[in-house]
C-alpha cells in the first residue's frame, strides 16, 4: 500500500512538472503574439506617413526608419548585384535580386542603397539570366525600408555560387559589391505578379498578421489541462476506486463464502 503511494506521488509530481512547462510555453507563445501586435501597429502607423526620399534617412536611426515608405532616384549597378538565393514566391522556386543603387542627388556620397528590387524565377534557386531580368538604368521608385537582419555565425555566401547569398549580411554583401552600403535595405515596391519570369516582379511587403502563436498558446495550455485531468481521472477515478480494497474486506468475503457452504451441508443433511 505504502509502495503505491509512492509511485502515485511520483507521478503527481511528473504531471504538475508537465503542466507547468506546458502553461510556461503557453505564456511564451502569448508573449510573442504581443510583440507581434506591436509590430503591427507600427507597420500600420508607419504606412500612413507620407513617402520621403531616401536622403533624409541619413541621419535616422534604423529602429525609427523601419518600415517607412520612401522614394529613390538613381543609378542602378547591375554588375555589382547580388542575388539572395533560394527564395520562393507563390510556390515557384527563384532568387531574390539586391542591386546597389546610387542615389542622383549624391546625398549619400560614395555609399550605395541596397534596392532588394525582386524575384525572378529559377529552378535551382540559384541561377537565372541576368541580362533579361535588367530594368532601367535609372530607377525611379518607391520602397519600404527594412533593416538587415542580425548577424549570425554561419556560412553566407553559397558555395556554389559566386554572387550568391544564403542571408542578408551587411558586410558579406558590401564586400561582394565592392560598395559600402547604407545600414538597410530597400523593399521595391510595384506589381507582384510574374507576368515574364525571366523579368524581375515585386516582392510583396510583409503582411501584419498575428499569426499562429494565439493558437499555439491555446494548445499548449490544453495539453496541460490533459495532463492534470488525467492525473485526476486515473488517481480518483471508479475502476482505481473498485479496484483499492482492504485486505480485511478480502478475508470477509472469504468467510462469508465458507459459512454458506457450511450451511448448505447442514441442510443437505436434515433432509428426509
Amino acid at each position: 500500500m505504502s509502495r503505491f503511494s509512492a509511485k502515485t506521488l511520483v507521478f503527481g509530481m511528473l504531471t504538475v512538472i508537465a503542466a507547468a512547462v506546458c502553461i510556461r510555453l503557453g505564456i511564451w507563445q502569448l508573449d510573442r503574439l504581443s510583440q507581434r501586435r506591436a509590430q503591427n501597429a507600427i507597420v500600420l502607423a508607419r504606412g500612413t506617413m507620407p513617402v520621403v526620399s531616401v536622403s533624409t534617412l541619413q541621419a535616422v536611426d534604423t529602429t525609427d526608419s523601419h518600415w517607412r515608405r520612401v522614394h529613390i532616384r538613381g543609378v542602378a549597378d547591375y554588375a555589382a548585384e547580388v542575388v539572395h538565393a533560394t527564395r520562393s514566391q507563390a510556390g515557384s522556386p527563384g532568387v531574390h535580386l539586391l542591386t546597389p543603387v546610387r542615389p542622383l542627388d549624391g546625398a549619400w556620397g560614395d555609399t550605395a542603397v541596397l534596392v532588394l528590387r525582386g524575384f525572378v524565377y529559377s529552378p535551382d534557386g540559384r541561377t537565372f539570366d541576368h541580362d533579361k531580368a535588367r530594368e532601367a538604368d535609372t530607377l525611379d521608385l518607391d520602397a519600404l525600408v527594412i533593416s538587415f537582419p542580425p548577424h549570425k555565425p554561419g556560412t553566407v555566401q553559397m558555395p556554389t555560387a559566386t554572387r550568391a547569398v544564403r542571408v542578408l549580411d551587411r558586410d558579406t554583401i558590401a564586400a561582394l559589391t565592392g560598395y559600402p552600403l547604407a545600414p538597410f535595405v530597400l523593399l521595391a515596391l510595384g506589381d507582384t505578379a510574374m507576368y515574364d519570369i525571366t523579368k524581375a516582379a515585386r516582392v510583396p511587403p510583409p503582411s501584419p498578421s498575428e499569426g499562429p502563436h494565439q493558437s499555439y498558446a491555446m494548445q499548449w495550455f490544453g495539453f496541460a489541462l490533459v495532463f492534470l485531468v488525467g492525473f485526476v481521472a486515473f488517481t480518483w477515478g471508479p475502476q482505481r476506486g473498485a479496484g483499492d480494497t482492504s485486505p480485511d474486506d478480502d478475508m470477509g468475503r472469504d468467510m462469508g463464502g465458507v459459512g454458506n457452504a457450511q450451511n448448505e451441508r447442514a441442510a443437505r443433511a436434515r433432509r428426509p
